[in-house]
């Protein structure tokens, strides 16, 4: 899926000031324009270059880029499309942000953007107010079909999500990286700098926890 440029980020893009969004485009966005045949692949040095700039031909094509990743990594850490949407619309305004403010990704968009993403799902849970339990909806009906069946799943979606929460936040990184984004060892590694051996541990790790809560949430 390629998303669509998210508004608010737009109207950010919007406020920077014309001499910088509005200069010749620089060889680090041609690299990104649509051509006749197929898209070029995409190439990180080149989009941060375009970045640095407020190309916005870059910053468009570093969204449809990453985007993907960026929201499957929140959505399997949340548990929840529409936070997920929110929370990964955030780290691209906290991408521009940063970087009309002089700050932002130096080497490596990717890593900027993942550790962004964890920080940001961690604020959540440390702000929003836990619940153990939660109430039905009031039309749904006790004697409807498949009650039972939406019960334990949701119940254990819970399970799976508190057990998550209990691990560190490396362990969940790692977990999220590899089976929510899907990406290799190595891209893992590239993205938290470490080396594949350390990832291998750490998975290791963070699964065999994962595990020991879900036992310790069934007895």
């Amino acid at each position: 899926m390629v998303a669509t440029f998210h508004l608010a980020w737009l109207v950010l893009l919007s406020k920077i000031p014309d001499q910088r969004k509005r200069k010749e485009v620089s060889p680090s966005a041609e690299v990104q324009s649509p051509s006749s045949g197929s898209r070029p692949p995409f190439d990180e040095q080149h989009a941060l270059k375009g970045l640095r700039e407020m190309d916005a031909v870059a910053i468009t094509a570093i969204h449809n880029h990453f985007y993907p990743d960026i929201f499957r990594f929140t959505q399997y850490r949340l548990n929840n499309v529409h936070l997920a949407e929110d929370v990964t619309a955030d780290v691209f305004m906290r991408l521009l942000e940063a970087v009309n403010e002089g700050r932002g990704p130096r080497t490596t968009l990717r890593g900027w953007l993942m550790a962004t993403a964890s920080n940001l799902v961690s604020d959540h849970y440390r702000k929003s107010y836990r619940r153990k339990t939660e109430d039905l909806s009031e039309d749904v009906r006790a004697d409807g079909p498949g009650l039972l069946t939406r019960v334990e799943t949701r119940e254990r979606k819970k399970a799976v999500q508190d057990a998550l929460e209990k691990l560190t936040p490396d362990q969940q990184n790692i977990l999220s990286l590899r089976f929510g984004t899907g990406y290799s060892l190595e891209e893992t590694a590239d993205t938290i700098g470490k080396n594949v051996n350390a990832v291998k541990q750490l998975q290791f790790r963070a699964l065999a926890a994962l595990r020991r809560h879900l036992g310790d949430e069934v007895t």
